[in-house]
């Protein structure tokens, strides 16, 4: 089968590519790309006039629930929801029940993802047994299995002796380090940020400290040890000067945020709102705007969802009881790319930001158009909007603040392979 996608904005941020032009498939894999291209033979045309051209997303940052809570989430309709969104690989994080801190767990993903999985899927394993902080998982057997990094997520591992041991671990292994950054002596019963707002709610709150602090002892460990670190769902102002200290250092880090976190900021919450209670909490319009800083220097240049679904039944209690977490694979790319209509990035940025950067922290070869490639293909519309209702997420829960909201920025169509959905 031949397919010719025509006259979109091709963007390849790997290749370095921005051009208004064709492409074609054939047999699912890139067989060319040029401002014009002639066929004779017979092939299905795909009209991508206005449309952005991009390899599909990459998604360091994402709970699938599934093994153990497949009420909230599993690994066919999250990848629905992430194909409905252009990701088209995903990383999936180890916080399942039980946690993925064995090959068997790892092994069970990647079996049942061949069976139900609309795209790539990538499993993330635990650093420790349990995720309880105590005692390394087995590092070279959970790489075997199929893991492309470790992580505690929802956790930080707090024993300092036992992260270095992990770093120094994980790096004959060559597998990256992703830490939830968050002190949990400082964050302890914590509901929302902390600040004016927490003291009118009578919540108690999360210091900027619980975060910059363990950004500051896992930057450390990771010049010490010269080992990969990735710093995860970056979110408060105070810790810029110390990204931009580990880049002048040459420390191994990259460090990512969510588009929540340069989108949307703690008045979210105000009336006890908890399909805005996430971890890290939203914050300051202060710290959104020193995220945004951060995005255009580079010393945040990884943008991942943190997809993290919850039914009515985590949502729809007391604030205090409600769970943490907000949905996210379909706004990934809409919210982002706001990022470049506010002149802070380019196209190629956002996408380097979206799809190399993630594929680096991974060491996977990012999805690209060079000949020959498998064709894993999103099609844009930056300017159609779109409102966000209950109907529209593919995802099981719908724990978003954003219903209700109009968007502007939907994917029109995904080409995977020889297969094209229409969105």
């Amino acid at each position: 089968m031949r397919i010719l996608v025509r006259g979109g904005r091709i963007i390849d941020p790997s290749l370095g590519l921005d051009f208004v032009g064709d492409l074609l498939i054939e047999e699912g894999k890139i067989k060319g790309l040029a401002p014009k291209i002639e066929v004779t033979e017979e092939v299905r045309e795909i009209d991508a006039k206005g449309l952005l051209v991009i390899p599909g997303l990459v998604d360091i940052h994402v709970h699938l629930r599934e093994p153990g809570e497949e009420w909230k989430e599993d690994l066919e309709s999250g990848t629905r929801a992430a194909l409905s969104g252009g990701v088209l690989r995903l990383a999936c994080m180890p916080n399942t029940k039980p946690p993925n801190d064995s090959p068997e767990v790892t092994t069970y993903i990647l079996e049942e993802a061949k069976k139900k999985a609309y795209v790539t899927i990538y499993p993330i394993a635990s650093i420790t047994k349990g995720q309880l902080g105590k005692e390394l998982t087995e590092f070279g057997r959970l790489k075997r299995a199929g893991a492309v990094a470790l992580s505690d997520d929802g956790k930080w591992v707090a024993d300092a002796s036992l992260m270095k041991k992990a770093l120094l671990y994980a790096k004959n292994f060559d597998l990256p380090i992703i830490s939830h950054c968050e002190d949990p002596a400082l964050s302890y019963k914590g509901q929302i940020n902390e600040g004016n707002l927490s003291a009118k709610l009578g919540l108690k709150g999360i210091p900027f400290s619980a975060e910059t602090i363990a950004v500051v002892r896992d930057l450390l460990l990771a010049k010490e040890t010269q080992s990969p670190l990735h710093l995860a769902h970056l979110s408060v102002k105070e810790n810029i000067p110390f990204l931009r200290w580990a880049k002048e250092e040459g420390i191994p880090f990259s460090a990512e945020t969510c588009p929540h976190y340069f989108t949307l900021t703690e008045r979210e919450v105000d009336g006890y709102n908890t399909l805005a209670k996430v971890n890290p909490p939203l914050r300051t319009e202060e710290d959104v705007q020193a995220i945004k800083i951060a995005l255009k220097e580079g010393l945040i240049e990884v943008i991942a969802s943190d997809h993290a679904p919850h039914s009515p039944l985590e949502k729809e209690v007391e604030f205090e009881l409600a769970s943490f977490g907000m949905i996210g694979l379909q706004f990934l790319l809409p919210l982002s790319f706001n990022l470049v209509r506010e002149g802070l990035l380019n196209h190629l940025k956002l996408f380097e930001y979206l799809i190399t950067n993630p594929s680096r922290v991974l060491k996977i070869d990012p999805p690209c158009f060079q000949e020959g490639r498998p064709a894993e293909i999103v099609l844009f519309n930056p300017e159609k909007e779109w409102i966000v209702t209950p109907e529209v997420l593919q995802s099981k829960s719908k724990n978003t603040p954003l219903l209700g909201r109009t968007l502007k920025g939907k994917v029109e169509a995904v080409i995977l392979k020889e297969k094209v959905f229409l969105i």
